[in-house]
């Protein structure tokens, strides 16, 4: 299998690009790097989109176009927008909704008209990947995707009234998703939570998950790319 995997930050990169063996070849277009190798049976492109929807876009819609992956996996880091998500929690997209999204009457909050209100992930993919890492915690549930760094619990607050099953808030699957759901692409974004927002220390959380968020999300990784 084909797989191209997309994360926004070089933290992120770093992390992800451990799974492939030793030899990688990068390429470079427009200034743009893809990284590609093998990890277990498969062939794997890495790429880093920038931070934010139009970059997680433009990328995705390249890696695409130029690479023909036969899936597309996010891979990143989110804030936990509910009570039961824990720092160092995965969470697997079973869906991805836009919160920063209003198209006037007739639309759902968070949707893009002519476009579902949500974005689902891949059921088979989600079905491995919790397959994969039983026992550990990681689960499915609603990423809230927008471009804005959620610091403030007002903010967080609102997106959880809009969607009260949101476990998680990002600033990039939405657009990955959306840019797959076009180009008929199977998709999951994959989610450590790496702060919860609105809290005291909230800063000081997202800056010490750092230290440990690479080996936590390089294993769940590993277990999925394995078992795929």
């Amino acid at each position: 299998m084909k797989i191209g995997i997309i994360v926004a930050m070089k933290d992120e990169l770093a992390c992800v690009v451990g799974l492939l063996n030793n030899n990688k070849t990068i390429t470079t277009d427009n200034g743009n790097e893809y990284i590609t190798g093998v990890a277990g049976k498969h062939d794997i492109i890495l790429t880093q989109s920038g931070i934010g929807k139009v970059n997680a876009a433009i990328r995705t819609f390249e890696l695409i176009d130029k690479f023909h992956p036969d899936i597309i996996i996010n891979s990143g880091v989110a804030g936990g927008i509910d009570k039961e998500t824990r720092i160092m929690d995965m969470v697997v997209g079973t869906d991805v909704v836009y919160h920063d999204v209003w198209c006037g009457e007739g639309n759902e909050y968070g949707q893009i008209q002519g476009l579902p209100d949500r974005f689902a992930g891949d059921k088979v993919l989600i079905e491995k990947v919790l397959k994969a890492n039983e026992g550990k915690r990681v689960y499915g549930g609603l990423i809230c995707s927008g471009d804005k760094f959620i610091t403030d619990r007002k903010e967080l607050e609102a997106i959880k009234a809009r969607f009260p099953e949101g476990m998680a808030c990002d600033m990039e699957s939405g657009a990955i998703a959306q840019v797959c759901h076009i180009c008929h692409i199977p998709f999951i974004s994959m989610r450590i939570i790496s702060d919860t927002p609105g809290v005291d220390d909230h800063w000081e959380q997202y800056t010490n998950f750092w230290e440990a968020a690479p080996q936590q999300s390089f294993a769940i990784l590993r277990n999925t790319i394995e078992n795929l």
